[in-house]
């Protein structure tokens, strides 16, 4: 017989308080598995019924009380399983351990959440956290308890009168000592005490903490009227209770200027949280009604038995911080890519022709690679550290490279669109956001003309220097054609360059993670007062140096890991067996070029040459349209940008495009 294929008079006659423990909480969980699901057949509350709309769960538990109550030898034996349970029980862990992590770390708890999805959880325990867990599986539970009227959770109270008061209030008060030494620790936690607001800390709220309790524990048990020297006490106990959440709270504040730790915001989040339920178990202790505030904390509870099986609301919730600190530090950084004015347009062409320089040289060096038939992993190992040292090498000439400009600017967008979102004026908000857009598009442009306008005269030049020096190209036919094959626009060129435009996104965020990196464990301090960097450098010139790193730590990352991601990617993917490449734009016109140059004028009557122009076209907008998509929407979702009239924003842009397609291409005149 199937759990959901008992009926209740089954259940009720299977109720045996003798019956060993595994056995009633058994026992205990078909019943709550009964009250969710109906079968055919049935037995309905025939002498109650409920209103239409009435939870499933309601009418059945209805049904029940009404049953038991008609029948006091089933009432007994439920009564009497309910008290050996909750008398055998552990408690505590029910009160301060149900929604708490074991470990501060997150990724602790990710394992633990894991683990808790992959493997059964058993009946034969005796602690009622875990019986708990069995007990509320659903996340729709949450819903029908709350439901539960004033009359239904009186009737309900009844059958838990076999239980004893004492031993549950005993046990709160057990589980709020847990929760108070837990605080208490983790406030004293080096990561946590060194991030707190100092003026905050020298009320010393967690040194007295547990003195506090201590006190209003002493009081509850005053034989004559404990609540005389209860109530000071527990003013007091609240009063610290409040400085220890603001200290905590100041944390994050912290962290936004000087670099974020998931870890960290985690141990945080615990923190407050086990504040949250020592106040909760206090309402159930000293409310003189303690049937609504138990009601309330059940209702606390099995949300957060449903929370922690959620691995998706784990790092939703603690990464938010970290991907918002990313972006600003993206958003930071893409600002120098947008040009608005004819300087700086001319000026932006003038670096993505340096880059382009280089990249050319990029080019030539991928065929004297490939020239040397290096194994897989290899050619790809050498590569991208060719392409890195050569990205590393734009970066440090002030220069750039085209693609690397989406990943940056659209965190930069995606701020301006949420300053828009929360503008009073948000028509005037718009059109400069559309400023912004068209900015954004012509300063991409004009990196790419720059990049393609550089890279493609270079390449011939060399080509035909390596004629005029040694008589034959640099570049073999072999090669040239094996170019004009992996460009082809009837290939999976589009594919791999949508491919590329991820990766472009991967190593900006990798860049943004190591800056962050950098600034929380103050690195830049580290330099400019080391003793022994001070002695070897000097002290001036530490200093010069923490402030160069500081500067350039983004993009050095950005730069060495997108080389690296672009070589050793498609190398590790082939060994799996899947055939994946890149394709970068700028690097796709140099080695395009370069095979032209190798076959000489007559490949331009080819169809096979247009076919791969028009690719690279496509290369280019897939590089940066993909890029820019990933972060825009990352960055969207860490601003917490909600555009409820996207429409409308579309249609500005649209209508200043039809309005002046220039202002897209060309900077203003002036």
């Amino acid at each position: 017989m199937t759990v959901r294929s008992w009926d209740l008079t089954a259940l009720l006659n299977a109720a045996d308080p003798d019956s060993t423990l595994p056995e009633r909480n058994l026992w205990l969980v078909r019943l709550l598995e009964w009250l969710r699901h109906a079968a055919s057949g049935d037995a309905q509350d025939e002498g109650n019924p409920a209103p239409s709309g009435t939870p499933l769960p309601l009418r059945r538990l209805k049904h029940l009380l009404n049953v038991l109550e008609r029948h006091p030898d089933h009432a007994q034996r439920f009564a009497g399983v309910i008290a050996g349970v909750w008398t055998e029980l552990d408690a505590v862990s029910l009160f301060a351990d149900v929604g708490f992590a074991p470990r501060t770390a997150l990724w602790g708890e990710f394992l633990s959440r894991l683990r808790r999805r992959v493997l059964p959880a058993s009946a034969d325990t005796r602690q009622l956290s875990e019986l708990f867990e069995l007990l509320f599986p659903d996340a729709a539970d949450e819903a029908w308890l709350a439901a539960m009227d004033d009359e239904l959770v009186r009737r309900l109270g009844l059958l838990f009168a076999a239980a004893p008061v004492e031993r549950w209030r005993r046990e709160i008060v057990d589980g709020i000592t847990v929760l108070v030494s837990q605080v208490r620790a983790a406030g004293f936690a080096p990561a946590m005490r060194l991030r707190m607001d100092a003026a905050l800390q020298q009320q010393r709220p967690f040194q007295s903490l547990v003195s506090a309790w201590e006190g209003v524990e002493r009081a509850l048990r005053d034989p004559g009227n404990p609540r005389r020297p209860l109530t000071p006490a527990l003013q007091y106990l609240r009063g610290l209770l409040d400085r220890c959440r603001s200290a905590a709270r100041s944390v994050p504040g912290h962290l936004e200027a000087h670099g974020v730790s998931v870890d960290l915001i985690f141990a945080v989040e615990q923190m407050l949280a086990r504040i949250d339920r020592i106040e909760a178990l206090l309402a159930c202790l000293l409310s003189p009604d303690p049937g609504p505030e138990l009601r309330r904390l059940t209702l606390t509870l099995v949300r957060e038995v449903h929370e922690r099986r959620s691995i998706r609301t784990l790092f939703a919730e603690h990464y938010s911080l970290l991907a918002r600190k990313l972006t600003e530090r993206s958003a930071e950084t893409g600002e120098h890519y947008i040009t608005r004015t004819p300087a700086e347009y001319r000026d932006m062409l003038r670096r993505a022709a340096g880059g382009g320089s280089v990249i050319a040289g990029t080019t030539l060096g991928k065929f004297a690679l490939a020239a040397l038939g290096l194994t897989a992993f290899w050619g790809g190992f050498w590569a991208g550290m060719l392409y890195a040292l050569s990205f590393v090498l734009v970066h440090l000439l002030h220069w750039t490279v085209a693609t690397k400009q989406p990943a940056m600017t659209a965190p930069a967008l995606a701020t301006r669109l949420r300053d828009i979102t929360r503008s009073v004026t948000r028509d005037d908000g718009l059109d400069g956001f559309v400023d912004e857009v068209a900015h954004l598009f012509r300063s991409q442009v004009a990196g790419i003309v720059g990049n393609v306008a550089a890279v493609v005269p270079l390449v011939l030049l060399a080509q035909g220097l390596g004629h005029w020096l040694w008589g034959s190209t640099p570049i073999s036919a072999a090669q040239a054609h094996y170019v004009l094959h992996s460009l082809d626009l009837l290939g999976p060129t589009l594919l791999f360059a949508a491919f590329t435009g991820v990766l472009l996104f991967v190593s900006s965020l990798i860049a943004g993670w190591v800056e962050n990196w950098f600034v929380f464990q103050r690195l830049d301090s580290a330099i400019a007062w080391n003793p022994r960097i001070v002695a070897v450098l000097g002290q001036a010139r530490a200093q010069r140096w923490a402030a160069w790193w500081r500067a350039n730590i983004s993009g050095l990352t950005a730069n060495f890991s997108l080389g690296l991601l672009l070589g050793l990617v498609p190398a590790v993917l082939a060994f799996f067996g899947l055939g994946i490449e890149v394709r970068h734009v700028t690097l796709s016109a140099g080695q395009l070029t370069a095979a032209a140059g190798a076959l000489g004028p007559a490949l331009l009557a080819s169809g096979d040459f247009w076919r791969c122009v028009v690719a690279i076209l496509g290369v280019g907008m897939l590089n940066v349209g993909v890029s820019f998509y990933c972060a825009f929407r990352v960055a969207l979702r860490a601003q917490g940008v909600r555009v409820s009239d996207r429409r409308r924003v579309r249609n500005a842009v649209l209508a200043r495009l039809r309005q002046s397609p220039r202002s897209f291409f060309l900077p203003p005149p002036g």
